[in-house]
């Protein structure tokens, strides 16, 4: 599995450096296609980046608990964002957030997170691996209600 984690050392030197958590995520999230703010021994965070990674996707993950000046703070700033206590896994397509690990499979069901990977510069084999599992369940339910 390959993707690349983001060196906090340019956006967090102290915390007067970046001022708001909030800010620092958003700003975090519009310099990269994706982003994914994880936890390193959180197996949701785990799985969404297979996920991504197995669709060809190469994310900026950012983990949280690996830098010790602001990442809890990040993590805090992350739940209030999400309304949740859980924080992670979070994740920001194109600088547009879509969600923890449940948006991010409602939206891979419903047919918006290719879309979103497009727009944000997903190449067109991404887009291919990406709808075939889809789009093959589909069209095998539509065989076995035709045979019915």
């Amino acid at each position: 599995m390959h993707y690349q984690t983001e060196s906090w050392g340019s956006y967090m030197a102290t915390r007067s450096s970046y001022g708001d958590p909030l800010e620092l995520i958003e700003r975090m999230a519009s310099e990269h296609a994706m982003v994914i703010f994880s936890i390193s021994s959180c197996c949701m965070s785990h799985a969404i980046k297979r996920l991504f990674c197995g669709m060809g996707v190469n994310p900026t993950v950012n983990e949280l608990d690996e830098d010790p000046r602001g990442g809890k703070d990040l993590e805090r700033a992350l739940m209030r964002l999400m309304g949740t206590s859980d924080a992670v896994p979070v994740v920001f397509i194109g600088g547009k957030l879509v969600g923890t690990m449940d948006r991010v499979l409602v939206s891979l069901i419903n047919g918006t997170l290719v879309p979103l990977l497009k727009e944000a510069g997903g190449s067109l084999a991404l887009i291919e691996r990406a709808t075939t599992p889809t789009n093959s369940f589909h069209q095998q339910k539509r065989n076995d209600h035709d045979h019915l």
